[in-house]
C-alpha cells in the first residue's frame, strides 16, 4: 500500500473534481468501471459531504481506512464516512459496486448513523439471503442510473435507503451476537424461526422450550435480554401480526380468519385482538380498507 501524501485529495467521485450540486445525490457504479482506469489502485482520498459504501462481492481488496489496513475477500461491505481518508488496491478479478450518497440522504434518517460512526467491514459470507437481497437492490439502482425516468431521483433515494436499512439489520444482529454470545443469539434465532413455523398452532412456551432443549425460564430470560419481551409476548405478537395482515388483505369472514389462526372460539379471538390492538377486528378491517381507498 502506498504511503499517504501530505495533501489528501478530495473528490466527488474518485478522479473527478466536478462539484455535486444535487442535495439528494445518489450514484452507483461497478468497482471495475473506475478501478480499471487506475490499474486497480485507488489512491488515498476523501469525499467532502459524501458517504460511500463499497460492496465487494467477489475478489479481494487491500483497504487502507484511516490508520487501519484491511485485507478483505468478497462478499464484504465497507462503510466510509466523508471525513475518512481511504485507499483501495483491488485484485483484477474484483467485482461489486460502489454506492455514493449525499449526506442529506444518509443523515436524514437517524437509524443509519451506526453504519458510519466508524469505518466498518461487514462480512456477508454467513448471510446468503441478505446478500441476495442487497445485490438485487444494487442491480435495481444500476438500472435507475442508466437513464432519465419519471421519478428517478425518488426511486434512487428509496432503493439506496433500502440497502442501508438491510446493512443496519446486519450490523445490529452482529452487535447483538457479540453482546449476548454467539450461542445465545443462535438459540434466539432458532426460537424466532420456530414461531414462524408454528404460530398458527399456538404452541405454548413450554413446547417451544422442549423443542429447543432448554427450560422455559431460560427461554424467557433470553427473550427479555434480546427483545425486551417474554417468549409468550413474542408468540402473541406474531399471531396478531398475521391477524392484522389477514384482516387487511384476505376477503374472508372474521370467524374464518380466527379458525385459520388456531382459535376455537371467534369471540375469544375478537376479545384478545381488542385487548392487544385496542380495536375490534371489525374496526381494524374498516380502518384498513378506508386507508387503502384514500391512498388509491
Amino acid at each position: 500500500m502506498k504511503r499517504l501524501t501530505r495533501e489528501i485529495p478530495q473528490f466527488a467521485l474518485y478522479g473527478d473534481n466536478t462539484p455535486i450540486d444535487n442535495a439528494e445525490f445518489v450514484h452507483i457504479e461497478t468497482i471495475e468501471a473506475r478501478s480499471r482506469l487506475y490499474d486497480w489502485h485507488i489512491g488515498p482520498h476523501t469525499h467532502r459531504g459524501l458517504f460511500q459504501v463499497l460492496f465487494l462481492m467477489s475478489g479481494q481488496v487491500n483497504a487502507q481506512v484511516d490508520s487501519m489496513v484491511w485485507n478483505c475477500d468478497g462478499p464484504t461491505v465497507i462503510t466510509i464516512h466523508p471525513s475518512v481518508v481511504h485507499a483501495f488496491d483491488f485484485s483484477k478479478d474484483a467485482q461489486g459496486w460502489v454506492l455514493t450518497l449525499d449526506q442529506n440522504v444518509v443523515l436524514s434518517v437517524d437509524l443509519f448513523a451506526p453504519l458510519f460512526v466508524r469505518p466498518q467491514a461487514l462480512r456477508l459470507h454467513e448471510n446468503p439471503t441478505l446478500q441476495e437481497r442487497v445485490s438485487a437492490l444494487l442491480q435495481q439502482l444500476m438500472l435507475e442510473v442508466a437513464g432519465p425516468r419519471y421519478g428517478r431521483a425518488l426511486m434512487l433515494e428509496w432503493l439506496a435507503r433500502s440497502v442501508l436499512l438491510l446493512l443496519v439489520r446486519l450490523e445490529t444482529e452482529r452487535r447483538l451476537a457479540d453482546q449476548s454470545g454467539r450461542l445465545e443469539f443462535e438459540l434466539f434465532s432458532r426460537f424466532r424461526a420456530l414461531i414462524e413455523e408454528h404460530f398458527r398452532e399456538q404452541w405454548l412456551v413450554g413446547r417451544y422450550a422442549d423443542e429447543l432443549r432448554v427450560t422455559a425460564p431460560r427461554l424467557n430470560r433470553l427473550c427479555m435480554k434480546l427483545a425486551g419481551k417474554s417468549a409468550f409476548e413474542m408468540t402473541q405478537d406474531r399471531l396478531m401480526l398475521e391477524a392484522c395482515r389477514n384482516l387487511t388483505y384476505v376477503p374472508a369472514s372474521i370467524a374464518t380468519i380466527s379458525y385459520e389462526l388456531g382459535f376455537q372460539d371467534p369471540a375469544y379471538f375478537s376479545r384478545l385482538f381488542r385487548k392487544r390492538m385496542g380495536v375490534t377486528p371489525k374496526e381494524f378491517r374498516e380502518r384498513a380498507h378506508n386507508a387503502t381507498e384514500q391512498a388509491a
